[in-house]
């Protein structure tokens, strides 16, 4: 029975197509035979509305152009210079090549540029931290073409963040957004100074949030960075990704060698905070372990020696503890598997890097661990990650 149902469904659809074309063009005969003029007039009409319907609502116009326009005066050039004194090697310090050379020493300037841009109307500028680490002078260079010394508020190597000051009135500011809104797949715009070509802008998408840094390749900085398919070139460094609103979204940051359609922005919200204690503090304070560890896995099971007793198919194990560290100070030993940090199952380096990030300098967290195969718990208290010298 189904199958009758289903040879006579087609033809009886067919028909009825066929019936209401047919009095669809009865009626349009009837009607055409009393107003000839009809045809002609719905012709215009349809090729009017065709011509209506190409036409671009404002919904619709350019955003990439409008948020250029809007924003891109307050994208600065930020050109660095600095002196790098190198030591001539000791074996040209030797009777045998003719000259004694003591303490002889060559000087070299260093010239960098990168991007940044203006956030405050009193001329604070953000930018990245080493577009100018360790730098004798800075130069911004506006938009307009006016130029100023710039003066380096703050700068914090951990997160990749820094402060410009320079002395200017009626400045273009941009907008700060909230990177916590921010949606994979939303469109994303980078302006900045790719290889010494200003003002260059590029535009693409949001591709993945939460890179860790590791997941990047600079392990040793506390972000978790906004991926983008925008093109970042070197010379975009500090420079806005900003959404279709035009607010900043990120500030670009860093590239993987010999990769393409792959960048990074570090979250603005993270940016703007540290800015803050810049300008307050001159620097920022970064909770700190001092351990070294990597997330057991089968494979990184059968390599881990037996005289260490390591039982655990999961946890963190400590591969090395940085000396008078809290983590020293606590008693931690390489060897060591922390199982829980406040009781919550630790399995990925990140997830305590992140606990510890969200920590107070001087707060306490308690940790179970197995040594030797034997549980044992421990109170680390947070320290301050040390500051280290620019190179």
């Amino acid at each position: 029975m189904d199958i009758q149902f289903h040879k006579l469904q087609k033809p009886l659809t067919y028909g009825a197509i066929f019936i209401v074309g047919g009095v669809a063009t009865l009626i349009g005969n009837h009607v055409l035979f009393r107003h000839h003029n009809l045809e002609a007039m719905e012709s215009s009409q349809l090729a009017s509305n065709a011509i209506v319907a190409k036409v671009p609502s404002s919904e619709n116009s350019d955003f990439v152009t409008d948020v250029v326009q809007k924003d891109g005066g307050a994208v600065v050039r930020i050109d660095s210079t600095r002196t790098v004194v190198n030591s001539i090697p000791d074996i040209f310090n030797d009777p045998f090549f003719g000259f004694d050379a003591p303490n002889l020493q060559q000087k070299q300037v260093v010239r960098g540029t990168g991007s940044g841009f203006i956030f405050n109307a009193n001329g604070e500028i953000l930018t990245n931290a080493h577009v100018v680490s360790g730098v004798d002078r800075v130069k911004v260079t506006l938009k307009d073409g006016r130029t100023f010394d710039g003066k380096v508020l703050g700068k914090d190597r951990v997160t990749d963040v820094a402060v410009v000051k320079i002395d200017a009135q009626n400045l273009p500011v941009i907008r700060l957004g909230n990177s916590d809104r921010i949606q994979v797949g939303e469109r994303a715009i980078a302006i900045g100074n790719p290889l010494g070509l200003d003002n260059t802008v590029t535009t693409g998408v949001v591709s993945a949030l939460g890179r860790s840094g590791s997941q990047v390749g600079i392990p040793d900085q506390q972000v978790r960075f906004v991926q983008t398919d925008a093109a970042i070139n070197p010379g975009n460094s500090g420079g806005p990704l900003l959404n279709r609103s035009g607010e900043v979204i990120g500030m670009n940051t860093a590239i993987i060698q010999g990769a393409q359609g792959i960048g990074f922005a570090i979250p603005i919200n993270q940016a703007k905070d540290i800015a803050q204690k810049l300008i307050s503090n001159g620097k920022v304070e970064h909770p700190y372990l001092g351990i070294q560890m990597v997330g057991i896995t089968p494979e990184i099971k059968q390599r881990i020696p037996e005289d260490l007793k390591v039982t655990s198919d999961r946890g963190l194990l400590i591969i090395a503890v940085q000396p008078n560290s809290p983590a020293a100070k606590a008693g931690l030993r390489s060897g060591d598997v922390i199982l829980k940090a406040n009781n919550i199952d630790t399995n990925k380096p990140e997830s305590l890097q992140q606990k510890v990030q969200e920590s107070t300098v001087g707060n306490s967290l308690q940790l179970e661990i197995s040594r030797n195969g034997q549980p044992l718990k421990l109170d680390v208290q947070i320290g301050s990650l040390p500051d280290q010298v620019e190179s």
